[in-house]
């Protein structure tokens, strides 16, 4: 791939994924194989007028050994410097660069329930950190190919022809093109004209069916509203979460749902792939699943805590859209999501109640916000998935038509 176009795409991380200003920390999580691009962003969060940046190196196969070898009181240790670390997080709010790159599948095989619950032990430290930071960061997630993902997509090609069409399905569905940073302005525009009008509604109600067996009613909080493409830290700084993106999302009503969904895409979780399975709902919980693949990590995911058994986004993608029109299963939620409509199991999104800045957490918890340790996206957008919006005053509006949008 050409540095010049690779440069752009770093560019466009520094500057309309995170909009580093100056004299922030940036702290970038990424793969051992990916040197060269992390050098690029970088230096582009410098030339913003980052003041340092620090890089966390991981390696897929170190984490496999760590999962084997190490005691279980061990993992599930919250070490004193890394504690420090999270209060550094709370002193300094640095922007946050997540690059993905590692194998979907790539922790198959490892003792998951040891894995859970070194996550549930060290959450209840992590948790009063995290909630501090609560929307006052920017941060990014996007991708670069790695190798053994890229094989998974392109078994056939040798691994440097491979990696080569990974990078040029990531930069089509990022918008990496002449123009990146005016792509994004004009495609933030389109998306805060679709919330606009979703929020001019006044849903009480989504109503979701396809012929796959999807039939199902989520609630919406009345305070909430439809967010999509870049948004606002408590700062006051604008920025996009996630480059791809073309999901119009909100988090909706805990403890409102009702039926079952199926999913149209493989969910990779933990390092693992759950395929082709369906979820339950009652009250608004996930009461039952079921899953061809790996079903046990399904369950298992939905137990992490109380909260994970209940949603925390309802996500509306076109089925017409940059990703799916790829004609790739990039088996990576964050291209995979942004394909097709999809759920969100655990965390909810403070940002989605309007004016929340007003709002302590707590409060917006209390209005429907679900909380919990994960937040796990998977898909159940179809060619033919219809969604109608029940309004609070009666009536009932087409809000998708046979996968896409209905205005």
């Amino acid at each position: 791939m050409k540095k010049t176009v690779l440069r752009k795409y770093a560019h466009l991380i520094a500057n309309v994924g995170i909009n580093v200003q100056k004299g922030q920390e940036v702290f970038i999580a990424a793969e051992l194989d990916q040197p060269e691009f992390v050098k690029m962003v970088v230096e582009e969060c410098y030339r913003a007028g980052a003041k340092r940046v620090v890089v966390d190196w991981d390696y897929q196969p170190l984490t496999k050994l760590h999962l084997r070898w190490r005691s279980q009181k061990n993992l599930s240790t919250l070490e004193n410097w890394e504690e420090a670390r999270w209060q550094h997080y709370v002193d300094e709010i640095p922007c946050r660069i997540y690059l993905i790159s590692e194998d979907p599948d790539g922790l198959k095989g490892v003792n998951m329930e040891k894995y859970a619950k070194a996550q549930q032990a060290k959450y209840k430290v992590i948790r009063p950190y995290r909630d501090k930071i609560e929307n006052k960061y920017q941060w990014c997630i996007a991708a670069v190919p790695g190798a053994a993902w890229a094989k998974k997509l392109f078994p056939e090609l040798p691994k440097g022809q491979a990696i080569e069409k990974l990078w040029d399905a990531i930069l089509t569905a990022s918008r990496v093109t002449d123009d990146p940073v005016q792509a994004w302005k004009e495609h933030n525009e389109d998306l805060a004209n679709r919330c606009a009008y979703l929020n001019s509604l006044n849903i009480e109600t989504l109503e979701y069916h396809s012929a796959n067996g999807t039939n199902f009613r989520v609630g919406m909080i009345p305070e909430a509203e439809f967010k999509g493409g870049g948004e606002n830290s408590l700062l006051g700084h604008y920025f996009n979460p996630n480059i791809p993106s073309e999901e119009v999302f909100i988090s909706p009503k805990r403890g409102v749902a009702e039926g079952i969904v199926y999913s149209t895409k493989p969910l990779s979780y933990q390092g693992q792939l759950i395929e082709n399975f369906s979820v339950r709902f009652e009250n608004g919980k996930a009461v039952e699943v079921h899953a061809e693949k790996n079903e046990e990590l399904l369950k298992k995911m939905i137990s992490m805590d109380e909260g994970a058994a209940y949603l925390g986004e309802c996500a509306l993608v076109p089925y017409d859209s940059p990703i799916q029109n790829t004609g790739l299963l990039f088996m990576e939620t964050l291209f995979d999501e942004n394909a097709a409509c999809h759920l969100a199991m655990g965390m909810g999104f403070a940002d989605t109640i309007k004016n929340y800045e007003n709002y302590t957490l707590d409060e917006c918890r209390a209005m429907g916000i679900n909380d919990s340790m994960i937040h796990v996206d998977f898909m159940i957008g179809s060619e033919d998935l219809d969604i109608d919006a029940h309004t609070r005053d009666g009536k009932t509006v087409p809000i998708f038509r046979k996968g896409n949008w209905a205005f």
